[in-house]
């Protein structure tokens, strides 16, 4: 399977281009997965603490009306979260797009509320964490939106699930990526998993996207990073390998 992770514009006025390069990256590469970041569609919303409820909606609208489009990616399988406005509730669920459809895959539970990042101002989560392995085409994968990733317990709960994917749309700083690479090498030695990680890029308010999505194998070795300069990358992973991965150290070890 050939899995594709991006670095995709915040602005607005890039999408479009963005997507088109994208599209064009995914027929040269015969992808067969695309992992887009967190929310992609709209430009980023917290960075206040009050939230605007009409701004939201304007991004739910966005990622509504983008994700018919996914199709004219050319991959059978494309996966991100998107905001959704859901029984008088926000929040920031992941999706997974394959027969020409998206459907829900996890909804993003653990939200941080600091400047730049207030999450939990401006939407919510379930009354419990909940980590259930998805079916996308022929693999298995589990949703860590962005924060979610630094809960290790789901990790290993994936681990448990037999996943073949971690998978973290994010939106992290240029500060913070060395950080996070760290940070996907190590869960996705957890799962016995590839984690694959996608983010935004361009100018936030007072700080700078990080870019930077990766692909990591089962053991942590980081196979593949976005920059500016090649803001796609596309490689070839073996889910036998992260079915083996499950039986060998340290996921073998009895909790």
């Amino acid at each position: 399977m050939k899995v594709t992770v991006t670095q995709f514009p915040d602005a607005a006025d890039e999408m479009e281009a963005a997507f088109e390069a994208l599209a064009a990256h995914v027929a040269a590469e015969g992808s067969d997965l695309v992992l887009l970041p967190e929310m992609p569609f709209h430009p980023w919303l917290c960075y206040e603490p009050q939230p605007d409820a009409a701004a939201w909606q304007a991004s739910a609208d966005a990622h509504a009306k983008w994700l018919p489009r996914l199709g004219g990616l050319g991959a059978p399988l494309v996966l991100g979260s998107r905001a959704v406005t859901q029984d008088g509730g926000r929040y920031n669920d992941g999706f997974i797009w394959q027969g020409g459809e998206a459907s829900f895959a996890h909804r993003k539970y653990y939200l941080p509320d600091e400047a730049g990042f207030w999450e939990a101002s401006w939407y919510g989560r379930n009354a419990e964490p909940r980590f259930e392995a998805a079916q996308a085409g022929d693999v298995k994968v589990g949703f860590m939106i962005c924060s979610d990733l630094w809960f290790g317990e789901h990790a290993r709960g994936y681990a448990r699930q037999r996943v073949h994917l971690l998978v973290n749309p994010r939106a992290t700083e240029k500060r913070s990526v060395d950080k996070w690479i760290a940070g996907g090498r190590v869960m996705g030695v957890m799962a016995g998993a590839y984690c694959l990680s996608s983010n935004r890029s361009g100018q936030g308010r007072g700080f700078e996207w990080g870019g930077a999505g990766w692909v990591s194998d089962p053991d942590g070795e980081v196979l593949a990073v976005t920059s500016a300069e090649q803001p796609f990358v596309t490689v070839e992973i073996d889910s036998a390998r992260a079915e083996a991965a499950k039986a060998t150290y340290p996921r073998d070890v009895r909790e």
